[in-house]
């Protein structure tokens, strides 16, 4: 048998658009040739299971070999194997996929799914790498013959008798010069554990030396000797292929540790597994995170049938689920021809809100069942829960059943209980609810104190997130403003009826506001007297709420540019009702009174946090020469 013909394609410029630009990364050979090899042994299963093949099958294994002196790389199966009018067929018509026709023929059976392999444009990715390929292969079909195809990249092909004794198929690339770099043990098992760590079939890749048992040494002490066995690259049972029911806890622990190695243990984990309508299993799981909001994104690795794809799931996974880690499995998921990249489809979407779904019932379940346990993790998956709030509308509906609150104190509350808490002494004239809350709590302590005094609870809101969730939260909740605790003095915080009555005159409330307009001097800085409780502090500096919201919106690339251009402005609150302000005036040199005001702004700088540089020098310095 000899034949040579031409490979039936629609262009000649297929190899180099193969070459150059239908896959990205030239590793990706490996994977899809030994996914072509893995998918003949399911074939080979698959027929075998519906008694159209003689004989016990064996064990079906996929190996790979190279060869550094003749710079080859060969990969092998037993399985399906074909004849030579199959790879005329499978082969040499590159548009034609061997898997979806076989797919097409046996739909009826059950696990049809099974096969991975595209032969096709997949095969076609050996010529990146490789200047000549050549396929031995012999079916697995009763007097069938053995076949040898060779090419060298260009669109003729040879065809002719082959060699092989055995059912399978041989795969030999001829690395190129400029891809020798693959003729490498440690590169190809780094690829192999890449791609093809979980593959269904087992994958072989040389040998390794292990340690079993050989008997007992004088003193009775077990002896162990070394033996070569193959070296199986793959776990072709993961536990995402598995029923819940048939899996424990140290199971899914394990396996977190086999994908991350030098990560903390998961909060938890979610099982997914579902048929319909679409499929999709696979293992999510919650890190640790804290409040760090730098995304440790391609943590979620998508496979297809037991195939690494890619770690760039972020079509199929929601936005504020990018920080999990696991593994999704889905044959449903729509991939561009080189499997690198997702395409839009209806599934993906039904994914995502698949996903999200799992997530919130999960979150509710563990609030439900242990609600300690679950504040206990709050501080790791606030800020998921958060996120999520801000970003779906469907999530934030599950979610405001379990979303907490934390307030200075450290306690906890959700949404229903955090207003029964705070409505009686938080409610403003207008029958609005105010939640006061501060993002700094050390650095804001007098202003929470103040707070406290008058009945005020103040919650934490520091995360990363928490700009936008208190944004949400005012459009979600009904009739309710949140208000940062430095946004104001205590007694403006919530507009009561009630006011203290103002001790000054016009003229003097004139006069206090000339000297600390003189003695701050500068434009920044606008100085408002009001009639507050004598207790409360001398002097406030708050910035208004709305403008610093919008400040740190635009810092955070919130969209808020125009806001994050204009220069800071502060509000001086000078309390016209304490007994520095009528020391102030008592005294007749200007000079004094200028000094008293600057101490007592310097004062209310310093306790913000607002005060440094040669300006706290200068404060210090000034303050020793008062004593």
């Amino acid at each position: 048998m000899q034949e040579k013909g031409t490979i039936s394609i629609h262009t000649e410029n297929i190899f180099p658009i193969i070459k150059k630009f239908l896959y990205s990364d030239h590793e990706i050979f490996l994977r899809e040739l030994v996914s072509n090899a893995v998918d003949a042994t399911q074939k080979l299963k698959r027929l075998s299971s519906l008694g159209q093949v003689k004989g016990d099958i064996g064990d079906v294994r996929v190996e790979v070999a190279f060869d550094e002196t003749k710079k080859t790389i060969t990969i092998s199966d037993n399985g399906i194997g074909m004849t030579a009018d199959e790879i005329k067929k499978y082969i040499n018509q590159i548009a034609f996929s061997g898997a979806e026709e076989f797919m097409e023929k046996f739909k009826e059976a059950k696990d049809a799914n099974e096969i991975i392999g595209r032969f096709g444009l997949g095969f076609y990715s050996a010529f990146m790498v490789a200047d000549r390929v050549d396929i031995e292969s012999l079916s697995y079909q009763e007097g069938a013959e053995p076949a040898h195809w060779t090419c060298d990249g260009s669109t003729e092909f040879e065809l002719s008798e082959g060699s092989l004794t055995e059912r399978g198929t041989e795969i030999t690339l001829h690395i190129n010069k400029d891809n020798e770099e693959f003729l490498s043990k440690y590169k190809l098992q780094e690829i192999l554990d890449k791609y093809c760590r979980f593959l269904p079939v087992p994958v072989i890749f040389g040998i390794k030396t292990e340690e079993e048992p050989d008997g007992e040494d004088e003193e009775g002490k077990p002896k162990f000797k070394s033996v070569e066995v193959p070296n199986i690259v793959n776990d072709t049972n993961p536990i995402w292929t598995k029923s819940p029911n048939d899996l424990k806890e140290e199971d899914y622990l394990d396996f977190y540790k086999q994908l991350y190695p030098f990560s903390e243990d998961p909060l938890f984990w979610i099982h997914l597994n579902v048929d319909y309508p679409f499929n999709l299993t696979g293992v999510l799981y919650f890190p640790k995170v804290k409040n760090d909001f730098d995304f440790q994104r391609n943590k979620i690795k998508l496979f297809s049938r037991q195939v690494f794809i890619t770690d760039e799931v972020k079509d199929i996974v929601p936005e504020f689920l990018m920080l999990l880690h696991g593994v999704i499995d889905s044959p449903d998921i729509p991939l561009n021809v080189s499997r690198s990249f997702l395409q839009a489809d209806s599934n993906v979407k039904k994914i995502n809100s698949y996903i999200t779904k799992k997530v919130a019932d999960k979150l509710a379940e563990l609030f439900k069942n242990d609600r300690p346990a679950y504040e206990e993790k709050w501080p790791d998956i606030g800020l998921f829960v958060k996120y999520g709030m801000v970003s779906e509308d469907k999530f934030y509906d599950k979610a405001k059943e379990f979303v907490l609150l934390t307030n200075t104190e450290k306690k906890n509350f959700t949404l229903e209980e955090y207003k029964e808490k705070v409505a009686p002494a938080q409610t403003d004239k207008d029958g609005r609810l105010v939640y006061i809350y501060t993002n700094d709590p050390q650095k804001q302590d007098a202003f929470i104190q103040s707070a406290n005094k008058k009945g005020y609870d103040v919650l934490v809101m520091n995360s990363p997130i928490d700009n936008h969730f208190i944004s949400s939260l005012e459009q979600k909740l009904e009739k309710t403003s949140l208000k940062r605790v430095d946004s104001d003095v205590a007694d403006k915080l919530i507009k009561k009826d009630e006011n203290p009555a103002h001790i000054l005159t016009e003229e003097q409330s004139a006069q206090v506001k000339t000297i600390f307009d003189k003695a701050i001097n500068k434009p920044a800085y606008k100085v408002e007297l009001e009639s507050l409780n004598p207790d409360e502090l001398p002097v406030t500096v708050t910035m208004d709420e709305f403008m610093r919201r919008m400040k740190e919106m635009a810092a955070m690339g919130g969209g808020m540019g125009f806001y994050g251009n204009m220069p800071d402005n502060y509000k001086v609150i000078v309390n016209a009702n304490h007994k520095l302000v009528s020391k102030i005036l008592e005294q007749e040199n200007e000079e004094t009174q200028a000094q008293l005001a600057k101490q007592a702004f310097d004062l209310a700088l310093l306790s913000q946090g607002l005060l440094t540089g040669a300006e706290l020098t200068e404060f210090v310095n000034r303050s020793v020469n008062l004593i």
